[in-house]
């Protein structure tokens, strides 16, 4: 299939990431007694594949390609390089390239792809990612790989709600998937869908 193009809507990267601020901004604190998945490492088990991102003819032109979970629904993010809307298509040295929708699936949250230039370390733009966020706190880095790709993941929260990404370099850009949720429930739920993401990412 041919990749899908759409005329600009500027309109639509406000409407999309607004909706985001506004998950983030009614985080509720989980159940004490909610359990990390997968025990102690916070792992869980990685479901089968419906579909994939990021090559041709998929909703996103990205440096990367990856498995995604099913019923998760894709959607490339309008002119994300406008200034007019930086402050919500910017995040430290990232921009926001496509946002991954959870709801059809049955979860509250997104999995969005951010791309910082191309030469930038994996952990310098994650740090930085993460440093942009406001209130987060309690990051802690890991060196890992995303499919057969050196990556950098963190681990943090913002409020009292759990957030989670993986950044590796490309020859084209540093790219940075991250998973956040309406709050750590939410959030926890969708860590299967996050990492068939970061099991299956492969370099275009």
């Amino acid at each position: 299939m041919p990749e899908r193009t759409r005329p600009t809507r500027t309109p639509a990267v406000v409407a999309v990431l607004v909706t985001g601020a506004l998950l983030t901004a009614c985080a509720t604190t989980p159940k004490p007694d909610a359990p990390a998945p997968g025990g102690a490492s916070g792992r869980s088990a990685v479901p089968a594949a419906a579909g994939s991102l990021g090559g041709p003819g998929s909703a996103c032109a990205l440096p990367v390609s990856f498995a995604l979970a099913d019923g998760w629904e894709p959607e490339a993010i309008e002119d994300p390089e406008d200034p007019e809307f930086a402050a919500l298509t910017r995040q430290g040295p990232a921009t926001v390239r496509c946002e991954v929708d959870a709801k059809p699936a049955g979860n509250i949250g997104y999995l969005r792809v951010w791309t910082a230039p191309k030469g930038s370390a994996a952990r310098a733009a994650l740090e930085g990612f993460v440093a942009a966020e406001k209130g987060s706190a309690a990051a802690s880095y890991r060196e890992t790989r995303a499919g057969a790709l050196p990556a950098t993941e963190v681990t943090y929260s913002v409020g009292p709600k759990e957030e989670r990404a993986f950044a590796v370099a490309t020859p084209k850009a540093t790219v940075i998937v991250h998973l956040g949720g309406l709050d750590t429930a939410e959030h926890r739920a969708m860590l299967p869908a996050y990492e068939l993401a970061r099991t299956t990412t492969k370099a275009l």
